[in-house]
């Protein structure tokens, strides 16, 4: 009876089959279980991997899912309509072998083993018999019928097999065509949905590897700063180019990455307390050492001298080793000399008296043409001569004619190698008599000859192979040369036996069997000296900046002694020589000219020379950077070299203001300058994407907020997102921001509260500190109850009045002190702006809003202020004022929260209790 087809699956009309249904689903759970879905899940009480399945398994969702994907299921389910048909029919016709049909079936395959090895009188009667009992069946119709019936099924069989693998290969690609274009979209889509409002607030990184490595260089990408470097050093054959910019703007890595694309490149730190003959001293070993590195000379070790405990330490390993080289040279030298003396005399022999009267012949000729030049007999040959000389004498020279020999020498010993262990075997095709003990042996024994030649050349295809490594079955076969000379052994000794017959002897012990034994050792020889090279003369300049290494390293002492007077009487004179250390002129002359002809050596070679010197802006005021600079100006302006500064931004501006309204060490020390500047919103999310996955805009926008666009601190702010929530296991935007805005502005009011602690305070002038004093006892316990208190005490720093508060004696606070107060308030208010903004739930409509209000809406604003932070609190004030303005954020709070700060808690929180401390739990409503 045929097959009852599975009835339709739940959705009527969706699918035919139950495998198609089996497919959908195990493409769900496939979708469902990868981990950038399976992160989200959970985060919140509708996102779960239940509801999810329950939404792509209804009617509406399967269809979408199945839309991008109709023509693989088209062919899916052609597939399976012939599989189900092809095992339909192979059920209706399934019944056990009938005896008839076994028998012709082993007569058939009896029949055709023999033709393979049985004589001809046994297949011709297999042939009889496989005959008869096919007519027989054939004549009978219920045989025939049976044997027709077996061979059917046995044919569907094999073809529904095959049709099996096409529905498995054809359900392979509509699950993995499912999986990319149909139900994996659409599940992101739901889980969006079951997310809810804003699901970007999410925090849920696939990878962050990058913020983990802020110095690995695969991790960096191009901005504006670099290109215009980029151009500033195209443009020109050499010179002094300043890059300034604030700290953590990314200076070191655009000198770093310039750096990389040089010819050769030297990058040095200047020290924090510099002394110039110190630097410039380090500087020169480096760029002597870097030159030595590039041109593969080992770098001279003079830093440590060798004692004889240390000199005996090392030679006796090469003792051992050169022993152990010779005993093995020796030994096998002599066995094979021994071997091949007889031949190579015989040979010598043969064709020593031609070989020696043509030598003599063009020995007198040499010397009969010499004798007549000499005489001025022979112009022509006296200019071959001197032409010749010449040649010989360009030669000596690593660009001349010797390179071109050098460079054809591999070639000519890898031809002249493999023509003469090509020829030694060949040469046996040659040979009248190894033909006549080969037809012999072949007449004799054929079977030995093959096993001879088989074994024969085993061993030299072992002998000949490389050392090699096989994994067979998860183990691992190294063939090298120890396994290669027991193996070798084994089959020699295998030979043995073979070789005591009279012919196999005679074949073996043939007369010019030395000779090609000699030829084919030559051969091998010549290839392997295809690597051999001849030293050549070090260039000049690693000479020089060798002997730079020892001079600037080293105190060379000399001394003499001489002996007067009688034997009776003796006297010495002594005399001692010692070297003096270069002098600043002197150190500066020669590194000048050092540096200057390995600029000129890589500019002929179209190279890029770059000496960059990085952290300047490290020395402190711009007075020292610039009295740096001017120390080091006479090392500057090298032809064909590029100098890169990084310098502070002081240091930039005065080059800037050159000639205005006089020159300083800038004008004359750097030629021209680039300015890097903090990202821009775009350029934080370039670094942030290329060094994170899966990172939403909303923290992007947190981070670059906070950092002010400086990139250091952009990664630092992202790793410390990535430490808040592995702290905390919070996964909410509201959360997050709290926590580490918070965190960030108790670490910034302890600096604050250590430089208020240095002024000179009164009684009157204290309520500043107390203010102060209570707010960071509000943020010494965080947790993520709201707190109405947190953000009156905030409000309160953040508009504090001075004038207000103090009243007359507000003019007892000195300006500095007023200065830092207003300083510290601000940063509180640009904190408490950073809190309303990114500590309310539903900030894309919030920002949608802002965005229409005003233009001062764009969250890149929010860096702005930060930046303007280090400028002036109160060009910073008027800013943050209108992004509080654009957010709709009250501008000025309560006259009560002015007055008055609230008592701070003064243990953490009863619910969410935790370990003391700022970010130890959740932050407090903001």
């Amino acid at each position: 009876m045929p097959r009852r087809r599975t009835p339709p699956w739940q959705v009527a009309g969706l699918f035919r089959y139950a495998r198609e249904a089996a497919a959908y689903e195990a493409a769900v759970d496939v979708c469902l279980a990868d981990p950038a879905t399976a992160r989200r899940l959970g985060k919140r009480p509708q996102a779960t991997a239940e509801n999810v399945r329950v939404a792509m398994l209804a009617e509406a969702n399967v269809r979408r899912a199945l839309e991008p994907c109709q023509e693989n299921q088209r062919h899916f389910r052609h597939a399976l309509r012939r599989h189900e048909t092809t095992r339909d029919r192979v059920d209706y016709l399934h019944d056990p072998p009938a005896p008839e049909t076994v028998v012709l079936a082993l007569l058939s395959l009896g029949l055709l083993v023999s033709l393979v090895a049985a004589p001809w009188t046994y297949v011709g009667v297999l042939a009889l018999m496989t005959a008869g009992a096919g007519l027989a069946v054939r004549r009978h119709p219920l045989w025939s019928m049976h044997v027709r019936h077996n061979v059917s099924e046995l044919g569907l069989k094999a073809v529904l097999f095959v049709r099996e693998r096409q529905a498995e290969a054809a359900d392979r690609r509509w699950r993995l065509d499912l999986q990319l274009r149909g139900v994996g979209p659409l599940m992101q889509r739901v889980v969006e949905a079951l997310l809810g409002d804003d699901p970007d607030s999410l925090l849920l990184p696939d990878d962050y590897e990058g913020l983990r490595s802020p110095r690995n260089r695969q991790y960096v990408i191009d901005n504006e700063a670099a290109r215009r470097l980029a151009r500033k050093v195209a443009q020109r054959e050499g010179g002094t180019i300043a890059v300034s910019g604030p700290r953590g703007a990314g200076k070191s890595t655009l000198l770093e990455s310039c750096a990389e694309e040089a010819d050769l490149a030297v990058v040095v730190q200047a020290p924090a307390t510099y002394s110039p003959y110190e630097f410039l001293l380090s500087l020169f070993v480096t760029v002597c050492e870097t030159y030595l590195t590039e041109h593969g000379s080992p770098v001279p070790d003079v830093a440590r001298l060798s004692g004889l405990h240390r000199a005996v330490r090392r030679l006796v390993p090469l003792a051992g080793r050169v022993t152990r080289y010779l005993g093995f040279a020796l030994a096998a030298g002599a066995l094979v000399v021994l071997g091949l003396s007889a031949s190579l005399r015989a040979v010598a022999g043969r064709y020593d008296d031609p070989v020696l009267l043509r030598a003599r012949e063009l020995w007198s000729d040499l010397t009969g043409t010499a004798a007549a030049v000499w005489r001025g007999e022979s112009v022509g040959a006296a200019l071959v001569a001197a032409l010749i000389g010449l040649v010989l004498w360009w030669m000596r020279r690593p660009t001349g004619l010797g390179t071109e020999v050098r460079a054809v020498w591999p070639d000519f010993c890898s031809l002249s190698g493999f023509l003469l262990v090509l020829g030694a075997p060949v040469s046996l095709l040659f040979d009248s008599d190894v033909h006549r003990h080969a037809r012999d042996l072949l007449h004799q024994s054929p079977g030995e000859l093959a096993l001879l030649l088989g074994l024969g050349l085993l061993l030299a295809l072992l002998f000949l192979a490389p050392d090699v490594e096989w994994t067979v079955g998860g183990v691992t076969v190294v063939i090298n040369r120890y396994l290669q000379a027991g193996v070798g052994g084994m089959l020699a000794f295998g030979l043995l036996p073979l070789l005591m017959s009279a012919p196999s002897r005679a074949v073996a012990t043939d007369a010019g069997n030395p000779l090609r034994l000699a030829c084919l050792l030559l051969g091998v020889l010549l290839i392997r000296a295809r690597s051999w090279t001849v030293p050549q003369p070090e260039p000049p300049l690693v000479t020089e900046c060798r002997d730079q290494l020892y001079r600037l390293q080293t105190v060379q002492t000399s001394s003499a002694a001489v002996t007067t007077g009688l034997p009776q009487l003796l006297t010495a004179h002594t005399t001692s020589l010692s070297t003096v250390p270069p002098t600043m002129p002197k150190l500066v002359s020669d590194f000048r000219d050092l540096l200057t002809d390995i600029a000129k050596e890589r500019y002929a070679r179209k190279g890029r020379v770059v000496i960059a010197i990085d952290e300047v802006d490290r020395l402190g005021s711009d007075a020292e950077a610039l009295a740096f600079l001017g120390e080091i100006k006479a090392i500057l302006g090298v032809p064909h070299v590029h100098y890169l500064i990084s310098v502070a931004e002081d240091v930039g501006a005065s080059f800037v203001r050159r000639g205005l309204p006089h020159r300083g060490v800038t004008d004359s020390s750097l030629d021209d300058i680039v300015h890097v500047q903090p990202c821009t919103l775009a350029e934080s999310k370039a670094i942030l994407e290329q060094r994170t996955q899966g990172l939403r805009e909303p923290y992007t926008l947190l981070v670059h907020g906070l950092s002010g666009g400086l990139p250091r601190d952009l990664i630092r702010y992202g790793l410390r997102i990535m430490e808040i929530e592995d702290k905390t296991r919070f996964y909410e935007l509201t959360d997050i921001s709290r926590q580490m805005i918070l965190e960030e502005l108790a670490e910034t009011l302890a600096g604050f509260r250590t430089l208020l602690a240095k002024q000179q305070w009164t009684a009157e002038t204290s309520p500043v500190l107390l203010s102060f004093r209570s707010l960071m006892g509000h943020l010494q316990y965080l947790c993520p109850c709201p707190s109405a208190d947190l953000t009156r005490a905030l409000h309160h720093v953040a508009f504090y009045d001075l004038d207000q508060q103090l009243g007359p004696a507000a003019a007892q606070v000195p300006e500095p002190t007023r200065l830092l107060i207003d300083e510290a308030a601000t940063y509180v208010l640009f904190s408490l702006t950073l809190l309303d903004i990114f500590g309310r739930p539903d900030l894309a409509r919030r920002r949608a809003e802002a965005a229409r209000r005003s233009p001062d809406g764009n969250p890149d604003l929010l860096a702005q202020a930060r930046q303007e932070l280090e400028v002036s609190p109160y060009s910073a004030r008027p800013l943050i004022a209108a992004v509080r303005a654009s957010w709709a954020l009250p501008d000025r709070p309560s006259s009560s929260t002015l007055t008055t700060i609230p008592r701070p808690r003064s243990s953490p929180c009863p619910v969410h209790s935790g370990p003391a401390g700022v970010g130890d739990t959740g932050a407090g409503d903001g």
